[in-house]
């Protein structure tokens, strides 16, 4: 009696491929994520340069570790999350993550919340890059990853209070870039 196995998925032949060290599967790996990977890099790195960098470190931790790849998540999640962790190191070490003193800005700033559309992604990567780097983390890690703020405490050795705090500050600065490019805009239309 012969049992039905499962054909093997794309990924899985992706996966077995890169774990075989066969450079066009590493290559087709790279070519499917890299694109997707590089907005998440951006997201944390204060230069373009800077991402490049993590991203290239982050894949080489991926093809490194891919045989330790568990199927019970997506392999984009996996690798998601080994770049944001790569940029977090890289950005301890050069440290970038000390405690940002920005209260008399933050407290200048409108409060109101604005609306996002009509943003394109390069325009909204770029304000994520403005802010400072401990409350680009914090933002990134809660709003866009979805990690809780005593996760990311744990992640950046802050106390959860901190990580809610510099949050909050992060998106008021955001909400006051945003209100300042409105603001703009209706002085150059009413002209």
């Amino acid at each position: 009696m012969k049992l039905f196995t499962k054909p093997k998925s794309d990924e899985d032949k992706l996966i077995e491929g890169c774990i075989a060290g066969k450079r066009e599967m590493q290559r087709l790996l790279y070519d499917l994520y890299s694109k997707k990977m590089m907005v998440v890099c951006l997201r944390y790195a204060p230069t373009t340069f800077e991402a490049e960098d993590i991203m290239q470190e982050a894949f080489v931790k991926v093809f490194s570790n891919i045989g330790n790849f568990k199927r019970d998540c997506p392999l984009e999640f996996w690798i998601r999350k080994i770049m944001v962790n790569t940029a977090l190191k890289h950005l301890r070490g050069k440290q970038l993550l000390t405690v940002s003193h920005e209260a008399e800005e933050v407290s200048n700033l409108a409060s109101e919340s604005s609306s996002l559309t009509g943003y394109s992604l390069d325009e909204l990567l770029s304000m994520i890059q403005s802010l400072a780097p401990r409350y680009r983390m914090v933002f990134n890690l809660y709003a866009i990853e979805g990690y809780n703020h005593k996760e990311i405490g744990e992640m950046l050795d802050i106390s959860e209070g901190t990580s809610k705090s510099q949050y909050s500050r992060a998106r008021a600065i955001l909400q006051g870039m945003i209100s300042r490019q409105e603001n703009n805009y209706k002085n150059v239309i009413s002209s």
